[in-house]
């Protein structure tokens, strides 16, 4: 009897690390989002030790190899934050507290670029400005 797909990919080391690598992955990225963590904070998981060895553990995502997978950068940030007890306590303890970051992410997101650092792009001209500089020009 042959094994079927479903169980060759979990004897495929290589399978195997990239699913939990995906599973990781998506997690931190779930860390964005200030509601998450408050739900998460309620439900006591943030207080249980195995979670919190787990969190320590996903701080690898900072290093620059797979940093560049991450497309929500608060995520990292929460996840440092999540080292911390009086972090974890405060999301526990204060729903304005979560309302806080959301509104700090909402306003980095808003402001992020520095407009006046910005190169303006150069202003298109119609037709007519450029067949009256080629006429000018003699073509």
């Amino acid at each position: 009897m042959e094994p079927s797909p479903s169980s060759s990919t979990t004897l495929d080391p290589k399978a195997a690390n990239r699913a939990r690598f995906e599973l990781e992955l998506e997690f931190v990225q779930a860390l964005a989002n200030p509601f998450y963590l408050h739900s998460l904070a309620q439900q006591n998981i943030l207080e249980q030790p195995a979670f919190i060895n787990y969190l320590k553990y996903l701080l690898y995502f900072q290093e620059k190899d797979y940093a560049r997978f991450i497309h929500y950068p608060h995520a990292l940030h929460h996840l440092e934050l999540l080292q911390h007890a009086q972090f974890r306590s405060q999301l526990k303890k204060d729903e304005l507290f979560r309302e806080y970051l959301h509104q700090k992410q909402f306003d980095h997101w808003r402001t992020w670029r520095d407009p006046s650092r910005m190169v303006a792009p150069k202003p298109e001209t119609s037709d007519a400005t450029t067949q009256h500089q080629d006429m000018m020009n003699g073509g």
